[in-house]
């Protein structure tokens, strides 16, 4: 059975690659000249995604997600930042969405609650971009170089994990239980 713990959970996102253009771009692109096996490297991803039943459809392409990141940040200032993350976790991976879109962040938007109208004005005017670049500073402090990561008391855990791996981290790093 699953435990639940007491965590202050913190969303704290970044894009690996900010460099990919508003439409985004193949995988293949993103990753020629590495030698990686993108279809192995997805069937991975799916695998851990159906073993903790997490959303994830078929990707052939990588979006900038540096948008829905500030869009994030104003969700979270209008306590609809965990409704907004997952809405937008879904979207991207689950859907194959571009969450560099602003019809995309409008539906997310508008999907969690939230003014449609007023986002957008918040994604134009770049209102939480401060509060994102300071996100990405933290990340490049703490050598954080792959999403998603773990970071509790100075113990990380990189990539997508199964639940037990997660559980141990937050055991090791002395986390209480919830009542």
């Amino acid at each position: 059975m699953r435990q639940e713990y007491q965590i202050d959970l913190r969303w704290l996102c970044f894009p690996l690659h900010p460099e990919t253009p508003p439409e985004g771009q193949s995988l293949e692109r993103l990753f020629a000249g590495r030698g990686m096996d993108i279809p192995g490297m997805l069937a991975r991803l799916e695998g851990v995604a159906q073993a903790e039943n997490l959303p994830f459809g078929a990707r052939s392409m990588t979006f900038n997600s540096r948008r829905a990141q500030e869009l994030g940040k104003w969700a979270e200032s209008q306590g609809q930042g965990e409704a907004f993350h997952h809405a937008a976790f879904r979207a991207y991976f689950g859907q194959g969405r571009n969450l560099y879109d602003l019809a995309v962040l409008r539906d997310l938007a508008r999907q969690v609650g939230l003014d449609p109208d007023q986002a957008e004005r918040v994604v134009l005017d770049q209102s939480f971009a401060p509060a994102v670049d300071q996100d990405w500073q933290l990340a490049r402090t703490l050598g954080i170089s792959a999403v998603p990561t773990f970071v509790l008391n100075a113990r990380g855990l990189v990539g997508a994990q199964p639940y037990a791996e997660l559980e141990r981290l937050v055991v090791q790093a002395g986390v209480p239980r919830r009542n």
